[in-house]
């Protein structure tokens, strides 16, 4: 249960720490949950953990949004994609989508997976977050 920021940020911390790069290919993190629940929040504290210093971000508008990871970490950059706006698969293609899913140095937080379902290879993590009545959120991992 996060209850607060601070919990976020312990949640996102455990999860760097046991997430590795897959040999095959990037490394994908489906995130679902209502609007609100806390998706993109999640990746801002995971972007902290890995030590990005940029500001995060939605990237509702732009579709994706790319941030190099410090050096010396088990991947090189942080893929954040968010679906809402798209209707298919097939639109992840302007993005470079499976450019992106080709390279193992690549972890892809992808929200609102349900929107592209039919583009997408089994993610590593599936993520679902659930915002409760009183404030604090649920995470189920599997």
């Amino acid at each position: 249960m996060v209850r607060t920021l601070e919990d976020l940020k312990v949640t996102a911390r455990e999860f760097v720490r046991y997430t590795r790069p897959r040999a095959e290919g990037a490394t994908l993190v489906t995130l679902s949950g209502e609007l609100g629940a806390g998706k993109t929040a999640f990746t801002k504290a995971v972007a902290e953990a890995f030590g990005v210093t940029d500001t995060v971000t939605s990237p509702t508008f732009v579709l994706e949004k790319i941030y190099a990871l410090p050096q010396g970490m088990a991947f090189a950059r942080l893929v954040h994609i968010d679906a809402y706006r798209l209707s298919g698969g097939k639109e992840l293609a302007p993005l470079g989508f499976d450019e992106i899913m080709k390279d193992a140095k690549n972890l892809v937080f992808l929200e609102w997976p349900e929107r592209v379902k039919d583009a997408l290879p089994l993610p590593a993590a599936t993520i679902a977050i659930a915002a409760l009545s009183d404030g604090s959120r649920t995470f189920s991992y599997g």
